[in-house]
């Protein structure tokens, strides 16, 4: 684990280090191709400059997040926005993360993608990979 990753894990409750550290390791294994850094302040992998999964401290837990999931049609994830694509679910404790779904989502996001690394030269235009 890199030290930014690190240092964004050690300054979490015990248990939100927890759900963290459970979701950095299933992401890490089944992710090998993905770069992975803190962007916006929290963890986040990407596939050719792509963001495609990342997970963040909120109030109602640590949310998962994939940035093209509103396709995946899995009704675990709740669509958050209508002008993006994502979509994401919270946990509370690491016994809520269902690993067989998770590797499943992953799988997803490496096939569909949004181009959200050049949102901004298409000024706002999602365009699928």
């Amino acid at each position: 684990m890199n030290q930014e990753i690190a240092y964004y894990h050690n300054n979490l409750s015990p248990t939100e280090k927890e759900i963290c550290d459970t979701l950095y390791h299933i992401i890490n294994e089944n992710l090998l191709k993905a770069e992975h850094k803190i962007w916006h302040a929290h963890p986040v992998w990407f596939l050719d400059g792509n963001p495609i999964v990342g997970y963040s401290k909120q109030k109602a837990g640590i949310r998962l997040m994939f940035w093209s999931g509103a396709d995946f049609d899995e009704p675990q994830l709740n669509v958050l926005g209508k002008k993006f694509k994502d979509a994401s679910l919270f946990y509370t404790n690491e016994t809520e993360i269902n690993e067989t779904d998770l590797k499943r989502w992953l799988q997803k996001a490496t096939t569909i993608q949004y181009d959200y690394k050049n949102i901004v030269k298409r000024k706002g235009i999602l365009v699928k990979l």
